[in-house]
């Protein structure tokens, strides 16, 4: 999931019961559709027959996130190294414009190796920046032309602030009640059980009558069936008490940092926030002070898979280059745009993105960054987002779409792969119920539930979201690139799409029970399969060109205005 859009509720869901283990393999994600009976992407099955005795080259992949324990067991031997670099001298050995950046660079950290951890969201930046300015308006009529649009903006940012701060501050006062009423409808479904096993079979075959606390436990239960099994009631109490602290923890954080305009942690960066080209601000402390989540995702792209140790990644000959951007709250489009082009100028051939918000502050700032990369035969893998929306229709950002281009020019990144989240079960429930979609916006579906994978200090565990979906595909991105070095990013991307396992299957639409075929979530309407990649890879005459660094990327900076923040 990405940082700030973990879906508590299915969290919920799926946790309730669970001791810890997944309802499938831990390395389901890695295993055959056909061979094994899950939707895998079909790892260990193409190296075991198609990439046996081939030789490889190694792979640089960026993760912009959180930040990633470099030190962690199953990837301290996978880490990118900055050979060009004397570690903790204290210099610029290779007049990069970055000081000891060994495994990449912390763009969310300040000089004094202080760091970002929460942050605002987006809307209350945008608040933030239009209430100094138009807070003691009390007549739009007195207001003329641009003025009076930005106007109409703030009161557009100041109503969705205000709504979602309100929310965040019911929600904590409601939980503990929501957590005794949960547990008196389990407690309820449990005596009408009596001593009879947890199944969705006995649970139907209750007659609710007038009891709503049994019908509101039976409709939680069977919900929480869908994605796990339940073993007893002591489970169920214990999974509902701990997830509602998480719950309230979540709302908590929603209230004090996501939406307080009065909370601003940028000055401990140290940068000049106004320019959004600026760089060389920063750090290399590539973990920081919560890498959970970029680590998780490291792993899942290239885990060992040869150490015999915790789990494997999807590619065995990569090497992951750390880039600190997102903190808990929305990531700052310069942070993103100045990772982008540190991991293009640094050698990165694919970036993996597990991020997203709703509001652009600059959007301009990180197009730039990625035309860079298309460029530079970057691929560029980005997760479509937790929150059960159509992308064709709901703002979601960053994205490959350009918000200004010549007449003749590219409208959109044409190496960019945008990913939605799997589910190991077939049927109706084969996408994940959290993910976005679209059939325009969204390229491919992959394994993003439950995935077993990294955690810092040599721990391991299971996260959901599309977050865990985008690696999947960066991983397989990487396998390409790693025994094809002559395919160019957008043959891989090419190649990617037209090898995905296409599915006519009826299921629930994300976020509802509305049935809909799994083929209009997506462009392709499949789901990403390495066998089907490397076979056409296999037969694919690579058209690489080298990079050609661009001199341009600031171009104009100087020379005009910053662009208004857009929504």
């Amino acid at each position: 999931m990405t940082i700030k859009l973990m879906s508590i509720v299915l969290a919920l869901l799926i946790s309730i019961g669970l001791s810890g283990q997944s309802a499938a393999p831990d390395n389901w994600f890695n295993l055959d559709p056909e061979k094994d009976g899950v939707n895998g992407v079909s790892t260990e099955r193409v190296y075991a027959e198609l990439l046996k005795g081939r030789s490889s080259s190694p792979v640089i992949v960026a993760v912009i996130d959180s930040g990633v324990d470099p030190e962690h067991e199953d990837l301290k031997d996978v880490m990118w190294v900055n050979e060009d670099e004397i570690p903790q001298n204290g210099l610029d050995d290779d007049g990069n414009g970055y000081v000891d950046d060994i495994h990449g660079w912390n763009f969310i950290g300040g000089p004094n190796n202080e760091n970002v951890n929460q942050d605002n969201l987006e809307i209350t930046r945008l608040y933030r920046l239009y209430l100094r300015k138009y807070g003691h308006i009390t007549d739009q009529l007195a207001l003329e032309g641009e003025e009076r649009m930005e106007y109409a903006r703030f009161l557009k940012y100041k109503s969705a602030y205000e709504k979602n701060r309100k929310k965040a501050k019911d929600r904590i006062d409601r939980i503990d009640k929501q957590m005794v009423e949960m547990i008196s409808g389990a407690k309820e479904v449990e005596r009408a059980l009596n001593g009879k096993a947890i199944t969705t079979e006995n649970l139907n075959a209750l007659v609710a009558g007038d009891n709503e606390k049994l019908s509101a436990g039976v409709k939680l239960i069977n919900r929480a069936l869908r994605h796990s099994s339940i073993h007893n009631f002591d489970e169920l109490y214990s999974g509902i008490e701990e997830q509602f602290e998480d719950y309230k923890s979540y709302y908590t954080t929603q209230y004090e940092y996501w939406y307080n305009v009065n909370f601003d942690p940028r000055p401990l960066v140290g940068d000049n926030y106004d320019d959004p080209y600026e760089q060389g601000y920063g750090n290399n402390d590539v973990e920081g002070p919560e890498a959970s989540h970029g680590t998780h995702v490291a792993g899942i792209i290239a885990a060992s898979r040869h150490n015999k140790t915790g789990m494997s990644g999807v590619s065995d000959n990569v090497r992951i280059m750390s880039l600190r951007a997102v903190p808990d709250g929305d990531e700052r489009d310069k942070d993103v745009a100045n990772a982008i082009r540190y991991a293009v100028d640094n050698g990165a051939s694919i970036i993996n993105m597990s991020f997203g918000k709703g509001y652009s502050w600059d959007k301009g700032v990180v197009d730039k960054a990625v035309k860079y990369a298309t460029k530079n035969d970057v691929l560029l893998v980005h997760a479509a987002g937790n929150s059960s929306q159509d992308n064709d229709v709901t703002n979601n950002f960053p994205n490959p779409a350009y918000e200004k281009s010549g007449l003749f020019a590219s409208k959109q990144s044409k190496t960019w792969i945008e990913v939605g989240a799997l589910s190991y079960k077939k049927g109706e429930d084969l996408p994940a119920s959290f993910s976005n979609f679209g059939s325009e916006s969204v390229d491919l579906f992959a394994p993003g539930v439950q995935l077993y994978s990294t955690f810092p200090r040599d721990e391991y565990g299971f996260l959901s979201g599309t977050s865990m979906a985008s690696p999947v595909v960066a991983g397989v991105a990487a396998m390409l690139r790693s025994y094809f070095p002559d395919l160019s990013a957008k043959q891989v991307r090419n190649i990617l799409l037209e090898s995905v396992n296409p599915s006519e299957e009826m299921v629930y639409k994300p976020g509802s029970d509305e049935l809909i075929a799994f083929s209009d979530l997506s462009v392709t309407g499949g789901i990403v399969n390495s066998y089907k990649a490397v076979e056409i890879a296999s037969e694919t005459k690579g058209k690489k060109k080298s990079k050609s660094k661009s001199s341009d990327y600031k171009s104009g900076k100087k020379t005009k205005k910053k662009d208004k923040p857009a929504a």
